[in-house]
């Protein structure tokens, strides 16, 4: 299994160290942990870890003194203070010498892990956006890469929400099919002309985080709100205040979440865990799918009257077998962006023959699974010149198309056929090749999601 991250540990108290470091490694964390300060900034550089846990109280020295040494000349850009001192001044002070959070004693084993994985998240996001704003500004100017007509109009209802300035716009699709991408370029848009300081985008999913915590991660807790709240906690709402805030896979939201989250988006305002007044949202709402919401709510586990609000602005990105010569754009862009990232010296061409079967390949894992072949190919390929023989066997053994040799896509036998058996067979199929997914299925036979529901009573396929 490959590392989530690297983690250095740095408390005197031994049951603590273990604690965490078990805790952390099972989560897939590379673990290196020390309970004395002599020379721990130099086994911080040696280690390189992406987040730091120091702890404030030290045999011989506090952590707040030697925090900024840590934190100076990249020797580590995360730490998060370890304390058991919960008081407002302590935390400002560790975050004005440079700590990205703090976590109080005795620890939530829950949201240490939560905390050190946001981190870990923030810390890979800002290094591919320094390494993208190095290496070419294309992502920042043309961030929805294709010309299919899906696309086009795609970006142009995006600059039309984000010009009116809409409140929450709810975006639906197979995984992998670049949501967040759209998210994030509505939200550039929408402030593009901003000054100073960028506009905040924060992103959180929905099914990532224990139904005990995900509260408290989306409206915050105020000290004392239950056991392990130490101390006042914002949520992501108002981290996003000014900017925009992304609740990816909202369709798997629990139920008593989601009375809270309409009561949110009609009101325009919210609770901390434990608070008594109202504080009024200041961001953008961008909620992802990949299920069919109308399905959840037929099933009684998505509110419908939560659907119908975030319905009201929705847009629906195709999957990448439906955007045609698209694939070979994306498949161009994302070759080159590994090329330059793995410093290829020499410009690397797809053969003919490669091209038709990039085109022909169904991509079930969509733009996702395209970008991870590309720098698979870069990485691994013997040649400059993309061959068959470098694809996946599941791409190579893709045939161009399935019709007979005249031509129809359905032969008819001498003795002739039932047209009903037929649509029925090919409705199965559908329904088959899209998991169960009516709306999925739908798009496949080119109907409506109506038409497909009345065909699925008419033949008792329920």
């Amino acid at each position: 299994m490959s590392s989530k991250g690297r983690v250095f540990l740095l408390d005197d108290d031994e049951l603590i160290v273990s604690m965490l470091a078990r805790a952390l490694t099972r989560e897939g964390y590379e673990v290196q942990a020390e309970t004395v300060p002599d020379g721990v900034v130099k086994k911080i550089r040696l280690f390189a870890p992406d987040v730091v846990l120091l702890d404030i109280k030290l045999p011989g020295a506090s952590g707040l003194d030697l925090l900024p040494e840590i934190v100076a000349d990249g020797v580590a850009r995360n730490v998060i203070m370890l304390t058991s001192d919960d008081t407002a001044e302590t935390a400002v002070k560790a975050m004005k010498l440079g700590a990205v959070d703090y976590l109080t004693k005795p620890f939530n084993l829950d949201e240490v892990k939560i905390v050190v994985s946001n981190v870990v998240e923030r810390g890979d996001l800002e290094h591919e956006v320094d390494y993208l704003r190095r290496v070419s500004t294309e992502l920042l100017e043309r961030p929805l890469i294709g010309e299919h007509e899906t696309i086009r109009e795609l970006k142009r209802q995006g600059a039309t929400l984000a010009e009116a300035g809409v409140q929450v716009v709810l975006l639906t699709g197979e995984s992998g099919t670049g949501k967040e991408v759209v998210a994030r370029y509505i939200h550039h848009l929408r402030h593009a002309d901003r000054a100073g300081r960028p506009a905040p985008f924060v992103g959180i999913n929905c099914t990532a985080l224990p139904e005990t915590l995900i509260e408290s991660e989306l409206f915050g807790h105020e000290k004392g709100a239950f056991t392990d709240a130490k101390a006042e906690k914002k949520g992501v709402f108002e981290m996003a205040a000014g900017g925009s805030l992304l609740l990816d896979e909202i369709g798997d939201m629990q139920p008593s979440l989601q009375s809270k989250l309409l009561r949110v988006l009609e009101e325009r305002a919210f609770r901390r865990v434990g608070g008594v007044r109202d504080l009024p949202v200041k961001a953008m709402l961008f909620a992802t799918t990949n299920r069919s919401l109308e399905e959840q709510v037929e099933h009684g586990r998505f509110r419908e009257d939560l659907f119908f609000r975030l319905n009201s602005f929705a847009l629906d990105l195709p999957p990448l077998r439906e955007r045609g010569d698209d694939v070979l754009v994306l498949a161009r862009f994302f070759l080159d962006q590994f090329s330059t990232r793995y410093d290829c010296k020499t410009p690397i061409e797809f053969s003919p023959e490669v091209k038709r079967l990039l085109c022909a390949h169904k991509w079930p894992g969509n733009i996702r699974e395209l970008k991870n072949l590309m720098e698979r190919i870069v990485v691994l390929r013997p040649g400059d010149v993309i061959l068959p023989e470098y694809l996946p066997k599941e791409i190579r053994g893709k045939a161009p198309g399935s019709a007979s040799s005249d031509g129809a896509l359905i032969s008819i036998p001498d003795e002739g056929l039932s047209l009903e058996e037929v649509e029925k067979s090919l409705i199965i199929q559908a329904l088959e090749k899209a998991g169960g997914n009516k709306t999925r299925a739908a798009k496949l036979l080119d109907v409506t999601y109506d038409t497909l529901r009345y065909q699925i009573k008419k033949f008792g396929l329920e």
